[in-house]
């Protein structure tokens, strides 16, 4: 991508209307063997006014570790005014840490900017506007938003409902390289194309000095870090490393003859866990075929399920929100009677975002307290 003025050759004089040269930044998330940005500010983006004292925010581990199923009701997590603080964490590990967030209010007197981890944010209520100094990215209701790690953000809601799940992950967020030509084109089977994505647009140069706020998130740390010109004063950028949205309802469903595994509906991947996307579609058209999924063994990873809206045909009692837990090494699968009432059916409505991680996650303190005790018994008639 490329948005504004940027010059001819890379690390070349690049001058300001006064004489002075751009400050120019090299943006990469792998040091420098990976992809990268080249973006132009007004004023070098190492202005620091104050370092203020840090706050520890890492989520807590719960004591009741045991093996089982759990459902965690998402929406009985209650709405906060600042972004910040509506984050809440309920499943963990070394590699991502895994929440929701029911912000109020704008972020109107600081940005923030995670310095450990790429985030993905699912937009399941609200509209708003992510703003970068690569430029904004309007938001709504069915919007993944995937960020990289450095990236300096601040979001403006259009609603008060706001509710979103998010991931924070210690490797970078990519597309599923089986989707890939040798070259990084999204080839013909893909589920999606380039026309899907949504870079940055409206790209605004604030050339304003004064006081701004950083929160930077490090080593599980929220610092705040004063600098004394505003983060968005970009006249210019192009490469490709940049945050982007794209919508689940653009994901095209892969379909068979006879019901198809986790992996056709894969969305994005990283090192240790991969993000699939369950749309509305057409069921299996084999005259003998089951809709309902089988039985199959957590061998080796967790599972984890984001019921967004829609109707499910192999679990009962789904609300929206809700967050099904599936350990590995222990088998699941639909809950009694769904199978036989799934047969002849020719299309489901569900909407899900599905996480499953390679390393085991760990329930925090906050996710006990949204808990459905009874969820584990619930295949047993």
């Amino acid at each position: 991508m490329r948005l504004g003025e940027v010059p001819h050759k890379r690390h070349t004089q690049f001058r300001q209307s006064d004489g002075s040269l751009y400050a120019e930044q090299l943006f990469s998330t792998e040091g420098f063997s990976s992809n990268y940005s080249l973006l132009y500010h007004c004023h070098p983006p190492t202005e620091i006014l104050r370092v203020g004292e840090a706050k520890d925010v890492r989520p807590k581990r719960a004591a009741d570790q045991s093996l089982k199923p759990r459902s965690l009701e998402s929406f009985h997590v209650k709405p906060q005014a600042d972004f910040m603080d509506s984050r809440t964490y309920l499943l963990i590990n070394d590699d991502l840490l895994l929440g929701v967030a029911a912000p109020q209010e704008s972020m109107q007197t600081y940005f923030y900017k995670n310095a450990d981890a790429d985030e993905m944010l699912f937009i399941h209520e609200g509209k708003g506007v992510l703003e970068t100094a690569y430029g904004s990215i309007p938001f709504s209701y069915g919007d993944y938003l995937v960020i990289p790690r450095g990236t300096i953000y601040q979001i403006t809601f259009e609603t008060k409902e706001n509710r979103m799940l998010f991931l924070e992950s210690y490797s970078p967020i990519r597309y599923p390289r089986r989707y890939l030509s040798h070259y990084g084109q999204l080839m013909e089977h893909a589920p999606f194309c380039e026309r899907d994505i949504r870079g940055p647009q409206d790209l605004k140069t604030h050339n304003i000095e004064g006081e701004f706020l950083i929160q930077v998130k490090k080593d599980g740390l929220l610092h705040p870090i004063t600098y004394k010109h505003h983060p968005f004063d970009v006249i210019g950028w192009d490469g490709y490393e940049y945050p982007f949205a794209f919508s689940i309802h653009d994901f095209e469903p892969i379909t068979g003859r006879v019901h198809q595994p986790p992996p056709v509906h894969q969305t994005f991947e990283t090192k240790s866990f991969v993000v699939c996307s369950f749309v509305p579609r057409l069921y299996d058209y084999h005259p003998l075929s089951i809709p309902a999924p089988y039985h199959h063994s957590n061998i080796d990873s967790d599972e984890i399920l984001y019921y967004v809206d829609g109707d499910f045909m192999s679990r009962k009692h789904v609300t929206r929100g809700m967050i099904s837990v599936h350990p590995a090494g222990i088998p699941h699968g639909p809950h009694p009677g769904t199978v036989e009432k799934s047969i002849g059916a020719k299309e489901t409505r569900e909407l899900a975002v599905m996480v499953d991680t390679f390393r085991r996650l760990y329930v925090t303190e906050a996710a006990l307290q949204v808990e459905d005790p009874n969820y584990m018994r619930s295949w047993v008639e």
